[in-house]
């Protein structure tokens, strides 16, 4: 199902290009969408619900954003980066409020209220005023008040901006259930690339304005091209099968005694490699193609510019 689709979109703030020339078809469970501060990725998720007026065409779940902005907003929850909370209300009282502007009766939106947070681990801290919750508190807040009318969508703007190690892992953890416990896909924006590669299946990466990649995480960590880059785990004397390879022409580096990494020369496969370890008396026990991580691909597709270090 294509949740997102975008075609020459543009954003313009005075003389300042947020957004040029956008176009992607976005599907997945937990989407990335990624890039440096100031890459455009907050603009485009305001933009989407129909927040802010745009050029070009957007729909989200098949609704025109320029023109069906509360009814996107009926079936999309938002998590915004910044702080938004009213901070004299208790967490229950602002989930129902959010509840209630969503159109649901106020009976039902407390009934909701209950529920959003204790998913998000606050039902012992629910009645006390947000204004004394710490910062993993108040991320926890603004997650629960998003998922009060049980979207069919969340945009997560920066979920775990300021959250100690343990916060974020937790934070992470409810991330990474909402689909099949809530039943809703997510599109998480964010500069920090180990929590993509560590919970999203499809990625979006954004850089100056423009989108340079769209589509699932494998594609963008294994984008090379061809099968020629491999890991080679061995039952012993790694660098004694490296030596053979490098002799046929691969270059290699040796990871461990039982493990070395290998580019095969063009047109080689596989092949040379069994027959090169069978002729040095060295036993094979594993061979995958060797993909890049998260943020070597995203460096890769950005152009590996000074000033996107995520």
């Amino acid at each position: 199902m294509t949740i997102i689709e975008l075609s020459h979109l543009a954003k313009k703030f005075g003389a300042i290009q947020a957004l040029r020339d956008v176009n992607a078809t976005i599907t997945g469970n937990i989407i990335g969408l990624l890039g440096p501060n100031g890459a455009g990725k907050s603009t485009l998720l305001k933009c989407l619900l129909g927040l802010i007026p745009f050029e070009g065409k957007a729909t989200v779940l098949g609704l025109s954003a320029a023109t069906d902005g509360p009814a996107i907003r009926d079936r999309v929850g938002y998590m915004p980066e910044q702080e938004a909370l009213l901070t004299d209300m208790s967490a229950v009282e602002l989930c129902t409020y959010a509840g209630e502007l969503s159109g649901l009766p106020r009976t039902e939106a407390m009934q909701r209220a209950h529920a959003a947070l204790y998913y998000a681990g606050l039902e012992d801290k629910r009645y006390q005023p947000i204004e004394g919750y710490s910062t993993g508190m108040k991320q926890r807040v603004k997650l629960a008040q998003a998922l009060v009318h049980d979207p069919e969508l969340l945009f997560l703007d920066e979920p775990t901006n300021g959250l100690d190690p343990r916060s974020r892992d937790e934070m992470l953890d409810l991330i990474v259930e909402l689909p099949q416990r809530r039943g809703c896909a997510i599109i998480l924006s964010t500069h920090l690339l180990p929590d993509v590669e560590r919970v999203c299946d499809h990625a979006v990466i954004m850089h100056q304005a423009s989108v340079k990649f769209v589509g699932t995480i494998d594609e963008l960590r294994g984008a090379r091209g061809d099968d020629t880059a491999l890991t080679v785990e061995v039952k012993a004397d790694a660098a004694k099968l490296a030596a053979a390879l490098s002799e046929a022409g691969a270059t290699c580096t040796v990871n461990s005694p039982i493990q070395l990494s290998v580019d095969l020369p063009p047109q080689a496969t596989t092949e040379l490699v069994f027959r090169r370890a069978r002729d040095a008396g060295i036993q094979v026990r594993g061979i995958e193609v060797r993909r890049e991580s998260v943020e070597a691909a995203f460096l890769r597709v950005v152009g590996a510019d000074k000033d996107v270090a995520a």
